[in-house]
């Protein structure tokens, strides 16, 4: 069971693009959880999870002295859906998620892109996290620090988008 859950039900398997596979997977979970039961659930699945996940990834490094196995993509899962939880949750309340036309579509496809842009670039911080931290603290920290930086670049962007007139 750890395994399937470390692994996001296996997609760390995929040979090429582990991290990327792990959150398509996470991705339409996560914006069904917003569509239901809103940001601060999503938000709050999210600490549930990154908890049981380092207790899971510590075990995990301990017997196999590896660290940060390319397997592991729970902490993709954790990271999109903190940028879920940021962007397209704090701009529309509850109700008005489930309205595509208000531009939720371009909120996810931006908070999917630049959380994959911060977790494979590592800038600043995130890169650091990645490179000093052992364990799972280390694995799911940088992923973390991804979705809020994701999350909030998705808010701006869209606020510039909104602002310049190009959706109305």
């Amino acid at each position: 069971m750890n395994w399937f859950f470390l692994t996001l039900f296996y997609s760390g398997h995929a040979p090429k693009a582990p991290g990327t596979v792990g959150t398509l997977v996470a991705l339409p979970i996560g914006v069904v959880l917003l569509m239901f039961f809103g940001s601060q659930t999503l938000f709050m699945l999210s600490i549930l999870i990154t908890l049981i996940a380092i207790k899971g990834i510590d075990k995990h490094e301990a017997s196999s002295d590896e660290h940060d196995d390319s397997r592991i993509v729970i902490d993709e899962l954790v990271g999109m859906w903190i940028a879920l939880a940021i962007a397209p949750g704090i701009m529309f309340h509850c109700n008005d998620l489930s309205v595509w036309s208000n531009g939720l579509a371009v909120q996810i496809i931006l908070s999917f892109i630049f959380f994959r842009l911060y977790d494979i670039k590592k800038p600043s911080i995130i890169g650091r996290i990645d490179r000093e931290t052992k364990g799972g603290l280390g694995v799911m920290g940088d992923d973390i620090l991804a979705g809020f930086a994701a999350g909030i670049t998705t808010a701006i962007v869209w606020q510039v988008i909104l602002k310049s007139g190009f959706i109305n």
